[in-house]
């Protein structure tokens, strides 16, 4: 019987604490627009590794920050 592997992976982030993640992330760097986008990113990774699709979570960044 082969073990869960879903078992050992860390939980997902849901769309609610994706988006918090990102407020906080564009608040910390002090990030206004879409040329801050590489340091909001570098700032969200370590706080997501693992947990949320970085392609949606950089597109979501985009988003925010084409405001």
């Amino acid at each position: 019987m082969k073990p869960n592997s879903k078992a050992y992976l860390p939980e997902p982030l849901s769309e609610e604490e994706v988006t918090k993640i990102i407020q906080e992330s564009i608040d910390e760097t002090g990030a206004a627009s879409i040329k801050d986008m590489g340091r909001v990113m570098a700032a969200i990774r370590p706080k997501v590794q693992g947990r949320a699709d970085m392609g949606k979570l950089s597109a979501m960044v985009k988003a925010r920050l084409s405001e």
